[in-house]
């Protein structure tokens, strides 16, 4: 996958992941790693060690990004509860792109083009290493559950079962 680095999404991660003073490496995966399925499978490692970042919407038409373990889906009735809300609401490809800069299957938990309400399932605390998508769809990254949260601020919650 030539010139996968020289993307512009990918260079906005690469520049906060030295901004935050990461030292993880942007990995150029051969295959897809649009799924968390995908992604653990060219790795090599469990599903569970995904951090997939969904995007939701909030009341405010504000987004919510949900870092969440791979091995499991987000229970949003869970999520809308604990943050006092009627609900999420769901979000289409070009709502995803406007507010985070990153199309669906590389979007990445830091670099984002706008602010965003963000939370962290705590399941990814079960894993030492857990690897975040990188602004591509062939890009990942490995990073561990209290980096991402120093990163990006997001609040520790239990998002799924």
């Amino acid at each position: 996958m030539e010139g996968v680095k020289e993307k512009a999404a990918v260079k906005r991660v690469l520049a906060a992941l030295h901004e935050h003073g990461v030292e993880g490496e942007v990995h150029v995966l051969s295959d897809s790693a649009r799924t968390a399925q995908e992604a653990a499978t060219a790795l090599g490692i469990e599903v569970g060690q995904i951090a997939s970042s969904l995007i939701f919407k909030l009341p405010d038409e504000s987004p919510l990004l949900i870092i969440t373990s791979g091995r499991h889906r987000v229970d949003t009735d869970v999520v809308s509860k604990n943050l006092g809300i009627e609900k999420l609401g769901r979000v289409d490809a070009d709502y995803v792109k406007e507010k985070s800069g990153f199309s669906i299957g590389g979007v990445a938990p830091i670099g984002w083009v706008s602010p965003a309400t963000i939370l962290i399932d705590q399941a990814l605390n079960d894993y030492e290493v857990v690897w975040a998508a990188a602004g591509h769809p062939h890009a990942v990254y490995p990073t561990s559950y209290t980096e991402l949260i120093e990163c990006t601020g997001a609040t520790p919650m239990f998002v799924g079962d």
